[in-house]
This record gives C-alpha cells, structure tokens and sequence, in this order.
C-alpha cells in the first residue's frame, strides 16, 4: 500500500470549554499540543515506526470556528464539521477543549459508523445527567450519547471518582467499568465493529499530566495508557484528546505527553486503516 492511501487521516482542533464545570482553559489546548506535537525535543515517529514528518500519512484540518458560540450553536458546528470529515472518507482525531466537545463528535461517528463502540479512558464516567444545571456539561456527554441509543458498547478505564448517582446511571445504560482499583481486564479489551477512542487527560495521575482542571491522584501512567492505545483489540476509527488545560500546566509537561498520545493515536488509526 502506497502512503497516499493512509492520508485520510486528519487532526482537528475543537477549542470550546464554556461547559467546563470548574476552570476554564482547555480551549487553549489544540494549539498548545499542535505546538509540542512539532517541538524539536522530540521527533515525529510513532512507536510503531510510522514517521509522521511524512505529509502523505495525515493532515492538518485547523479548528472549528467556535468562538462565540456556546450551547447547541456550538455542539451544531461540532457535529457538521466531523460529519463533512467523514462524508469525505476522512478519519478524525479530534483536540478539546473540554469533554463536552465529544458529544457532537461521537455522535456524528455514531451516525456514520452503525454499532459503534466507545472506549473512554478518564478519571471520571461523566455520566451526570446534567451538571450544575447543564445537561451538556462536560461531565455529561456520554448519558446524552448514551439516551440515543446509537452506541453498541461504551466501555470506560481508570474511574475513580464514580458518585452514586453516576453509578446509577451506569447500571441505567449498561456501561462497562474498569475502575482504577482492579484493572485486571484491561489486558483482555476486545471490541467487534468499530472503535471510537475519548482520551480525557486526566486519565492519568496528575503526576504525569498536571495540566488539567481537575486533578484526581491514583491514576494511570503514561506507559499504561499507551499500552491500551497500542494493544486493544478492534478497529479504531476515531478519536478524541480533550481536558488539557495549558493554564495549569508545568513547563509543557502535560502538553508533551498529550503531543505523545496523539503521536500514538494517529500511529494506530494508520494500523487500523480500512482494506483497501
């Protein structure tokens, strides 16, 4: 296979964050990890050898025009600009923001890739039906994709944070946890039909990614969330990376490993290509 045949890849930046509950900051983030992603401290090879200095393999979209907007204004320009992507034949990793920017993604995936499955690694479930009064709040996103139905399975890893109310809705949805304090069957996670990947940063200990807005300790490393993005087994046909705040951030730290993740989430949206 030639390289023009992987390029349909595109990185897309999603720079909204008025439905974080906490701080705000993350729309700062896809321009603060476009810049460590081309830092000259690192190089541009994947893990597994892919260079990504070749133009050929993925694109860059730009941003959402999303300033300005708020509520289903916002969540609209979200929702038509993924789906035009993939009206096109293109495959997105998308940069938050905060994490409410999934919902629009993740249901336009879910509209043009039937049966779709979610893999969601985050310190929280955000399963709130709605939060401070905000239905799409960024601790929401997956009871509103969840009410549509359109998903197969969403299966969440490294929770730590889960509220009786979001356990609740959990068993209300048929979500599947693996809690931070047994990850025993992370090794074994296997999926039929497509994949989507939601990467909240805060995912991981804070003391590998301070630069978020809400920092939970006892998370996952780098190197364990690597491995679930290099060794689940499924097709992977999309991703997001979100919760990033730079204003929180120490020395780029935070900025770098998430330029590192998206290395490795491009990496495997070339592995897992469609059969031409």
């Amino acid at each position: 296979m030639s390289n023009s045949q992987y390029g349909n890849i595109r990185l897309l930046g999603l720079p909204q964050d008025n439905n974080s509950s906490y701080l705000t900051g993350p729309a700062l983030a896809p321009t603060r990890i476009r810049e460590a992603f081309q830092c000259d401290s690192a190089n541009l090879f994947t893990e597994t050898g892919f260079d990504l200095g070749d133009s050929s393999l993925w694109q860059d979209a730009g941003d959402v025009a999303l300033s300005g907007l708020a509520g289903k204004a916002a969540f609209d320009a979200i929702y038509d600009s993924v789906q035009q992507s993939l009206n096109a034949g293109h495959r997105l990793l998308s940069l938050g923001g905060d994490h409410s920017v999934s919902y629009p993604a993740i249901l336009a995936y879910a509209d043009a890739y039937p049966g779709l499955n979610v893999l969601h690694l985050d310190a929280h479930p955000d399963l709130y039906d709605n939060m401070q009064g905000n239905p799409y709040s960024h601790a929401s996103p997956f009871s509103r994709l969840m009410e549509t139905g359109k998903l197969n399975r969403l299966v969440q890893v490294g929770i730590r944070t889960l509220s009786r109310h979001q356990q609740q809705q959990a068993e209300r949805f048929g979500v599947e946890i693996h809690h931070m304090r047994d990850l025993s069957g992370v090794a074994e996670l296997s999926f039929e039909g497509p994949v989507y990947l939601s990467l909240d940063l805060d995912a991981l200990d804070p003391a590998y990614a301070p630069g978020v807005s809400h920092h939970e300790p006892g998370g996952l490393s780098t190197r364990a969330v690597l491995d679930i993005i290099h060794n689940f087994k499924g097709q992977l046909v999309g991703a997001d990376l979100v919760e990033l705040n730079p204003l929180r951030d120490i020395n780029d730290m935070s900025a770098m490993v998430a330029a590192k993740l998206a290395k490795e989430l491009i990496g495997r949206l070339l592995l897992d290509r469609p059969e031409s």
